[in-house]
């Protein structure tokens, strides 16, 4: 699944007319980019969810038509959050874990796709989900206070206190419906499943081992297309 819904306001004025995905990378689109790199990764079939300019993010999966992989759309008329998008999509994504990609995620890979190394490593007796982590001390742009520590067996707690933590989350991850499953339909953050998951002992953390890039901003996006157009990740796929 793709997520593609969100109302980007930190993006603004770019996104004043349009979903966040649709802004323009290297002549294509984030959302482009996403369902690029599912198909790269054999993905055949995914669910692109959308609510802000849902009619440009229809005409844009539209534009795809031929293109893996299939796509099946979901309207969301009101704003469900990431943790509601993925509840209601869950008929439509089956009973196996499914990889989730947040539609403003943009990432180069290293030796081996990100996509396939999380379905590789993801192990449902063990894991209700597994998150694609990026060290903190690779990322321009804003960070906070990190999202996760990632413990010898690759397990993941939040920093408590004043603790800074290494890793933040990628938007990237393979996660089984049990994340979710048990949740009542309608809005909420999937902050609220990971805690729960963490609470269990059954939330993971893989660090990315290619390029990342934080796009939150209108600056972050100008400054990411600088960089590669300058070539200077070329090592990077």
């Amino acid at each position: 699944m793709v997520l593609a819904a969100g109302l980007g306001q930190r993006m603004r004025p770019l996104t004043a007319d349009t979903a966040k995905p649709l802004l323009p990378l290297l002549g294509r689109s984030l959302l482009d980019h996403a369902l690029d790199r599912l198909a790269i990764s054999g993905v055949e079939e995914a669910v692109v969810n959308a609510h802000w300019c849902a009619p440009r993010v229809a005409e844009a999966l539209a534009a795809r038509e031929g293109t893996p992989p299939r796509l099946r759309l979901q309207l969301e008329p009101e704003l469900l959050e990431t943790g509601g998008g993925l509840r209601r999509a869950l008929p439509r994504l089956g009973e196996e874990p499914f990889a989730v990609v947040n539609g403003d995620a943009y990432w180069l890979d290293g030796p081996k796709p990100a996509l396939a190394l999380l379905a590789q490593y993801f192990d449902p007796a063990r894991m209700d989900a597994l998150l694609l982590l990026v060290r903190t001390s690779q990322v321009e742009g804003e960070v906070g206070r990190g999202d996760f520590f990632l413990d010898g067996a690759g397990r993941l707690r939040r920093p408590n206190g004043a603790e800074v933590a290494p890793f933040i989350f990628g938007g990237v991850q393979v996660m089984a419906p049990a994340l979710v499953v048990s949740e009542p339909e309608g809005r909420f953050s999937l902050n609220r499943c990971f805690d729960r998951a963490i609470g269990a002992g059954r939330l993971y953390g893989l660090v990315h081992d290619g390029a990342w890039f934080h796009l939150s901003t209108p600056s972050d996006l100008a400054r990411t297309e600088r960089r590669l157009r300058a070539g200077l990740l070329s090592h990077w796929r």
